[in-house]
């Protein structure tokens, strides 16, 4: 660990020395999320924003950067971190049918999805790639379409594997007829998605590629069953998301319940990998001044960052749903005073 030491001498050469050790911490990288996956470009000038979330679904022709997207890679180019969450749920596409298509040379038939999460009672149940699917590598060719898309990008990026896997699974999920529990789903998707990132890695990525799992961090069990060491060996971050819904919410206790248990419950693997939080956001019905609940970030991530545990080193803030920032100008002026302090400036 580097050491200061500081000498000082009087005029009878009587001398006295103190050391400290120190560490040197990067600051933590403010970042932010536009409903729609919209251009963000007017809303991050004059602000201390360094990261970014984008969702892209492997049924999309166009995953990366996105369709008509060329704002993201003057982002990108300009040094703005991507977090591009790249699901199996089905979305961006009208053919929720067979695919086939030509990448590089080589000429895929992808079959239908196959699979329902997001099971919630009353509602309709999305459509996604099953994981038995992956496995069978019949999802082979969205990968192999995102990944050249990728290539071409000209900088390596985060992808994170689905937005919230615990949302996904939370009443189940159902594969060609065949229902599976919250737990066993957990469990499939820890062996399609280790199947995922070892199927990227052994391809020739991007410099600077990292990979990370999604999950909301609402339910501890969960997070255990997701978060295995053999999984997060191939991972580089841990990730879950912070919302303040109730008005006893404040920011150090929503920002550290989910660590609290990756620190109880997680392996020393797991536990050497930073923190990106890929949405955080405070819901304006529980706190209409916003602005005053996000002043309060910096101090809990600080104290937060000066314990025992993972460290987190990205936050997004998500300018959508529960995070909707009302009015927006309040809320963007409060985002960009909380990154100009530390620990993000």
């Amino acid at each position: 660990m580097p050491r200061v030491t500081v000498i000082v001498g009087d005029h009878g050469g009587r001398t006295a020395s103190a050391a400290v050790d120190y560490t040197v911490v990067a600051p933590v990288w403010g970042g932010y999320y536009l409903s729609g996956n919209a251009d963000p470009t007017a809303d991050l000038v004059g602000g201390n924003f360094r990261s970014l979330t984008q969702y892209r679904s492997l049924a999309d022709g166009y995953t990366f950067p996105g369709y008509q997207k060329t704002w993201l890679l003057s982002l990108g180019r300009a040094g703005i971190a991507l977090n591009m969450v790249l699901e199996l749920k089905h979305y961006g596409n009208a053919n929720t049918g067979a695919q086939t298509f030509t990448v590089d040379g080589a000429t895929w038939t992808v079959p239908p999805p196959s699979m329902t999460i997001q099971q919630r009672p009353g509602t309709t149940w999305p459509k996604a790639y099953g994981y038995g699917q992956v496995l069978a590598g019949h999802c082979d060719g969205l990968l192999a379409r995102a990944l050249s898309q990728y290539r071409t990008m000209g900088f390596g990026v985060n992808i994170q594997l689905a937005s919230e896997l615990d949302t996904d699974h939370e009443f189940g999920t159902t594969e060609s007829g065949v229902s599976y529990t919250w737990a066993q789903s957990d469990a499939r998707a820890v062996q399609a998605l280790t199947y995922v990132v070892n199927w990227f890695r052994a391809r020739g990525l991007p410099a600077g590629t990292t990979f990370s799992v999604g999950a909301g961090g609402f339910d501890r069990a969960c997070y255990q069953r997701t978060h295995p060491e053999a999984l997060m060996a191939r991972l580089d971050f841990l990730q879950w998301n912070v919302y303040a819904t109730d008005p006893t919410h404040t920011a150090l206790g929503r920002f550290r319940r989910t660590r609290d248990w990756a620190v109880a419950d997680l392996g020393p693997v797991a536990l050497s990998r930073p923190v990106l939080i890929a949405e955080w956001g405070v819901r304006v019905a529980e706190f209409p001044d916003q602005a005053a609940w996000i002043a309060t970030v910096p101090a809990a991530l600080t104290r937060l960052n000066a314990e025992r545990g993972p460290r987190i080193t990205r936050t997004n803030y998500f300018n959508s749903g529960w995070g909707t920032l009302v009015p927006k100008d309040a809320g963007l002026a409060a985002l960009r005073a909380a990154y100009a302090s530390r620990p993000f400036g």
